[in-house]
């Protein structure tokens, strides 16, 4: 193991025992084995340790997020299964990476506050992969999305019935009934997916007619 690894691993460890707020380089420094000055050869900052975690916390997240999308493809899944086995997982890492530590909204608050870019970031790169595997399962099961809508309307969607599920469960937890509360929305947002040949036809919305008046002596 490396000595960034290392520090990683330490800094992890005291930022869910004592929170941001009230963790140090020093503790850090100490938890890894390390002198101070060590520490800082590799991150000038707690606030660069703090980001460099939630770096890999997306990192390994996207990664598990992978993983279970290709499992759930290759056992034949359809999109509902696929979508939220991607999502359960991508979700369960974020979630086991703090587990069990009391400080769990203060680090979720300071994640926006010093990490908001890499949040934006990594916003955007879930949304595309979202958006690359819906646009896969779509052409390869022949699939109509429901609104005849398309792979990124879609994708916004199914990311917005994970927020949702996130407004309910404050910090997400408990994590087991947040985490199916939210696959539930999902599979149901993909159930409207039907494949090409049984999509019902769009219904048109019928236009009312406009009221004719009434007019005396025959004039318009």
């Amino acid at each position: 193991m490396g000595p960034k690894t290392r520090i990683l691993d330490a800094t992890m460890l005291v930022f869910r025992r004592h929170g941001f707020r009230r963790s140090s380089i020093e503790q850090v420094a100490e938890a890894a084995g390390l002198t101070r000055q060590a520490l800082y050869h590799h991150f000038e900052s707690k606030e660069a340790l703090f980001r460099a975690v939630i770096e890999r916390v997306h990192e390994s997240a996207i990664a598990a997020e992978e993983t279970a999308v290709a499992a759930a493809e290759t056992a034949g899944g359809d999109l509902g299964d696929i979508l939220a086995a991607g999502m359960t997982a991508r979700m369960s890492t974020m979630i086991g990476s703090l587990d069990g530590s009391p400080h769990l909204e203060e680090l979720y608050s300071e994640h926006l506050v010093h990490a908001r870019d890499l949040y934006q970031t990594y916003a955007a790169r879930y949304a595309e992969r979202m958006v690359a595997t819906i646009s896969r399962i779509v052409r390869k099961q022949q699939l109509a999305l429901p609104q005849d809508l398309s792979p990124a309307e879609f994708a916004r969607l199914v990311e917005m019935a994970m927020y949702a599920a996130k407004s309910q469960y404050p910090a997400m937890q408990p994590s087991d009934a947040f985490l199916k509360d939210m696959a539930i929305m999902v599979r149901t947002l993909c159930a409207g997916a039907l494949p090409k040949s049984q999509k019902p036809p769009v219904k048109k919305a019928a236009i009312p007619k406009r009221p004719t008046r009434r007019t005396s002596g025959g004039h318009p």
